[in-house]
């Protein structure tokens, strides 16, 4: 595992990134976490491991805020868990539920990105430099005939008057 990133949280209760040489608030943490960061917070005097009690506190902040993952029938079933004997498994299968469910996204995500790959848009504009050229090249030949007739393209005298139907002499 990557060596953590450190915060170490001083006495004043100000949290303090060693990395970045800046004082860090509980959003900064929560940021430098989803950036893929591995953040640990220690207390400064005592170096005591602060970083579950603060990813908790974290937690709590963004349930308060917006949508909610932890929904209180969730809460309450996890709260009921404590003290059982199953505690310990539940931990093991939640860890190992979510890193699955991640692991899933990482495909999907990939797949997605595949996809966007051959966008759309690019096979939009392939179809349609496609369209233009079967166009132009209609164009050329409905027009082509209107223009003066190239050396190539001069009609033969024994040949019926293409602009006369009815006519079966050959052009005079």
């Amino acid at each position: 595992m990557p060596t953590p990133y450190l915060v170490k949280k001083y006495a004043n209760r100000r949290l303090y990134d060693t990395q970045a040489s800046r004082h860090v608030t509980l959003d900064g943490i929560r940021d430098l976490i989803v950036a893929g960061k591995n953040v640990k917070i220690v207390d400064d005097a005592s170096g005591e491991d602060l970083t579950r009690g603060l990813l908790l506190q974290i937690i709590a902040d963004q349930e308060q805020a917006g949508r909610p993952i932890l929904d209180a029938e969730l809460l309450t079933r996890l709260i009921r868990l404590y003290g059982n004997p199953m505690q310990d498994l539940l931990g093991e299968f939640l860890l190992k539920s979510f890193d699955s469910f991640m692991s899933q996204q990482s495909k999907l995500q990939d797949q997605m990105r595949a996809a966007m790959a051959a966008t759309p848009l690019a096979t939009l504009q392939e179809m349609a430099s496609s369209q233009m050229k079967a166009w132009q090249d209609m164009q050329q030949t409905i027009l082509g005939g209107a223009r003066s007739p190239s050396s190539s393209d001069k009609p033969d005298p024994d040949a019926p008057d293409q602009d006369d139907p009815t006519s079966d002499k050959p052009n005079s």
